[in-house]
């Protein structure tokens, strides 16, 4: 295999499997690592690597099948979201750099406009205006026109695409249905506003569960690790006298993001041996 390339899209469905099924079943030619789903969030992360035109093909292919399935008009859910096919990120994984992923981008955008009518915005690496780096300005009132296409899919929205780094999608829940506390707390450790680098966060009410969540994605964990974070979480919810429930990885992790974690307890909830990138990729091609 001459270059590895990993794309994880995050899809505005999470609660009919049949759709999820669909999803899946549309990725032909890659090897399909995880999928999640959360009917909270009503948001399904699929994660899947190959080499890049492969890659380029079953992103459009599954891209495809969300605009047939997913109508936008009657989504709920407690994400925040632009489109059907709401996020569409490429990563480079083995033989490939973030310039050859922004490539992949920037074709997978033109791609998502010409053949399905979805406007995309380029983010991160991709981005061709600094502002646009940030996925939460993209997804703000001031983006802006996309930068492919005009108006929005009338039931699919538009889509951001992008190359970066490994991110890695990481939830703290806490045994309070305080939803202002959560808010809070996302606010007091995310890098926008003053906290942990490398860290955006949300609060976010998980009603299925009564449960509050302080949900996150760790743009950089070489910089801010999932335990750094957990034990922020844990203080700030401690100083407003609440307890964490637990800790939830949506999609994988990779190993090196758990190194020197033996002896915390993070309270994971889902968290296994196949959850690392590393032994869930090893596997995978082994099985082929």
């Amino acid at each position: 295999m001459s270059a590895l390339i990993e794309c994880v899209p995050n899809f505005s469905e999470g609660r009919d499997p049949a759709i999820v099924d669909a999803l899946c079943a549309a990725l032909k030619g890659v090897y399909l690592l995880d999928r999640t789903s959360d009917t909270d969030h009503n948001r399904t992360v699929l994660t899947f690597a190959g080499e890049p035109e492969a890659v380029l093909n079953a992103a459009i292919d599954a891209a495809r099948a969300a605009v047939d399935r997913i109508d936008l008009r009657a989504h709920t859910g407690v994400h925040p979201r632009i489109g059907a096919l709401d996020v569409l990120p490429f990563i480079p994984l083995e033989g490939a750099t973030l310039t050859d992923c922004a490539t992949l981008a920037q074709r997978a955008g033109q791609r998502l406009w010409n053949e399905l009518g979805i406007p995309v915005y380029l983010y991160e690496a991709a981005a061709r205006r600094p502002e646009r780096r940030n996925l939460a300005y993209v997804r703000s009132a001031n983006a802006g026109p996309p930068d492919f296409g005009d108006t929005p899919h009338p039931t699919a929205g538009a889509t951001a695409v992008g190359a970066r780094k490994f991110l890695i999608a990481y939830n703290v829940n806490l045994q309070s249905s305080d939803l202002a506390a959560a808010r809070a707390i996302a606010a007091q450790i995310r890098e926008s506003s003053g906290g942990l680098p490398c860290v955006k966060a949300l609060g976010l009410l998980l009603e299925s569960r009564g449960i509050a969540q302080v949900s996150m994605n760790l743009t950089d964990f070489e910089v801010t690790p999932p335990a750094r974070v957990f034990l922020a979480v844990r203080k700030a919810a401690a100083e407003r006298n609440i307890e964490v429930a637990g800790s939830e990885l949506i999609g994988l992790i990779p190993r090196q993001a758990l190194a020197g974690t033996e002896t915390l307890d993070l309270r994971w909830e889902n968290l296994t041996e196949d959850s690392v990138l590393e032994e869930r990729l090893a596997k995978t091609l082994k099985s082929e």
